[in-house]
């Protein structure tokens, strides 16, 4: 990413940590994921901490008397990610300190939630987006994100899916349809610092 583009990511972008919980890392594509997202999640979440951007965790859980399940886990009568349940929890190692916590009952994160009025009272002007799965909870947020004229910055190696292909056609359709930005974690890094060289640099010069 062009560093003249950092000026983008601020205290008026946030960072959206989606469904990094024990039960989707049960799904073997997933699990072979596992490490290398929890690596890029804390990376991310560490330039976060650095710029002042705010960061969500954002989980799914729900009620084991069924008002909050889905249809098809209504049709399949089998519920997950309960309330309280050790699937629900985060993985281990994922540092999410400072962060404000969201929990969702559907696949986007704004689906009957706060989030978009938090955003909006921090000022946020645009999103980074990490966590599973992309082609499902990823695609939804990031598409009721540009509906809630957020920019959407979608770090490649900080997102996977069960379903390689599905991954490959959503991001398309999320770049090609929504303008959103593909990035990865080591292209936001050198930006960062490199805008950081650039400030230092600047101030030598006075």
């Amino acid at each position: 990413m062009p560093v003249q583009e950092l000026s983008q990511l601020s205290e008026r972008t946030a960072l959206l940590i989606v469904d990094m919980q024990n039960a989707f890392f049960e799904d073997p594509i997933l699990a072979r994921h596992r490490e290398s997202l929890v690596r890029h999640c804390n990376e991310l979440a560490g330039l976060a901490r650095s710029m002042g951007m705010p960061i969500f965790n954002v989980r799914t859980e729900h009620a084991r008397d069924k008002s909050t399940w889905t249809l098809s886990m209504l049709d399949d009568d089998q519920g997950f990610l309960f309330e309280g349940s050790e699937q629900a929890q985060n993985l281990v190692g994922l540092d999410v300190r400072d962060s404000t916590e969201i929990i969702k009952r559907r696949d986007s994160a704004f689906w009957r939630t706060d989030l978009s009025e938090q955003l909006d009272r921090l000022g946020v002007e645009s999103v980074l987006m990490a966590g599973v799965s992309s082609h499902t909870c990823i695609a939804s947020t990031a598409a009721d994100a540009y509906a809630d004229d957020l920019r959407v910055w979608l770090v490649s190696d900080a997102i996977a899916s069960s379903d390689p292909d599905f991954e490959k056609s959503t991001l398309g359709l999320l770049q090609a349809e929504y303008r959103q930005h593909i990035v990865t974690t080591d292209a936001l890094l050198a930006a960062h610092d490199g805008h950081l060289a650039k400030q230092v640099q600047g101030r030598g010069t006075k």
